[in-house]
């Protein structure tokens, strides 16, 4: 029995005795004074004088008569006393197996149901999802009970659900990354091939370059499918804080992605407005940002296959709401731009728009664009120009 209930039991059993024994002292204590000094004493006396005066005129029969009465008071006043007294020793014993089987009743039908499910959540807390947990729907905790263990079950069950996807996945891209080896071992060979001049005539080197793009489109394939079952992880991708100039990577990262200059025009501030120092340092992952621009790139080609102009903006006073400096990278193509109705969802896993034609695509693009830039602390906005889509990444 839980060691608080059998405290309770012992104090309230002592005081029910105590309350007792003090209720039977103060009767023994009124029947003295009642029999000691007061009316019945007073009583008794005159009627054994009445029986010494019936003694010594000769009336024996009229003395032993009254020696009954006074023999009958007193016994009278006698019982009364223990009756008064075995009333309250009945009523102390009753009320002390009645807290005792209260005690119980609540031990059994609560408080062990109730430490059977501390025990029971202290071993999932473990990590132990063996562990069960008896139910009895009869108690006042049946229906707790019943859910908790399907809580369990549930949770063990999506636990091995999750080791039996992790363990698939990790199948699939050991075959994925196996299988890229091949087209990869190919386009080596072909360009050693070039390297060792062995192209000696225009059908030679028509041939080679046909086969190296085909076998690049084999690996872009096979990559593509290995984004597609790792992109459930996006939200386990791991984005660095590190402070770099956005300038310099404006200029040198960012304008690797292009092949030919007329693809692009970068936009930088003006020396003047950035004072002595030129350089303007921010807070971001360097690569997950080359990310988000090379993202951008590819949808531009895909979709809009113009130009594109991107613009670094350093934002004012009064349009940052913070005590730090914040930029705006505008990256706008000049295309036909996202429906308005569809903006909202663009960014949406797996989204693909109404106006994407016959190009193929997964629709990640841009929620990966969105997914790195929030995990960068930022803010992407699709903003449409007429023409082209203004793709707005605030750090």
């Amino acid at each position: 029995m839980n060691k608080k209930l059998l405290l309770f039991v012992f104090v309230y059993s002592i005081i029910l005795l105590i309350v007792a024994g003090f209720v039977i002292s103060r009767i023994s204590g009124d029947m003295k004074e009642f029999t000691g000094d007061g009316s019945m004493a007073g009583t008794i006396s005159v009627e054994m004088n009445e029986v010494e005066n019936l003694i010594l005129s000769g009336d024996l029969d009229a003395a032993k008569q009254k020696c009954d009465e006074v023999s009958g008071l007193a016994r009278e006043a006698g019982g009364a006393s223990y009756k008064g007294i075995q009333m309250i020793w009945i009523f102390v014993g009753v009320n002390v197996v009645g807290i005792i089987i209260m005690a119980c009743y609540v031990n059994y039908r609560v408080l062990k149901p109730f430490d059977d499910m501390k025990s029971f959540a202290n071993e999932i807390s473990k990590g132990n999802l063996d562990a069960s947990l008896k139910m009895d729907r009869g108690n006042f905790f049946g229906d707790f009970t019943w859910a908790f263990d399907n809580m369990r079950k549930e949770i063990s069950k999506s636990r091995n659900a999750e080791k039996t996807a992790i363990e698939n996945n990790k199948t699939v891209i050991a075959t994925l990354s196996h299988d890229i080896k091949t087209p990869v071992a190919s386009i080596r060979a072909y360009a050693e091939a070039f390297e060792a001049n062995m192209d000696s005539t225009p059908e030679k080197r028509q041939k080679y370059l046909s086969i190296l793009m085909e076998k690049c489109d084999e690996v872009s394939r096979l990559t593509n499918d290995l984004f597609l079952h790792s992109i459930s992880e996006m939200n386990r991708l791991e984005v660095k804080d590190e402070t770099f100039d956005v300038i310099d990577f404006m200029r040198k990262d960012v304008r690797k992605l292009f092949v030919e200059d007329e693809e692009v025009d970068i936009i930088l501030p003006d020396r003047d407005s950035l004072g002595e120092d030129s350089r303007v340092m921010i807070h971001a992952d360097s690569k997950r940002l080359l990310q988000v621009m090379e993202n951008l790139k590819n949808n531009a080609d895909k979709y809009a296959k113009t130009r594109v102009e991107i613009k670094l903006e350093l934002l004012s006073e009064e349009e940052n709401s913070s005590t730090d400096q914040h930029i705006r990278i505008h990256f706008r193509d000049f295309g036909s731009g996202i429906p308005e109705e569809e903006i909202p969802f663009i960014t949406g896993k797996f989204y693909r728009g109404k106006n994407v034609g016959g190009e193929p695509g997964s629709g990640l693009g841009l929620y990966i664009v969105n997914e790195l830039v929030q995990k960068m602390g930022g803010k992407l906005r699709l903003i449409n120009m007429k023409p082209g889509l203004d793709a707005t990444v605030e750090l």
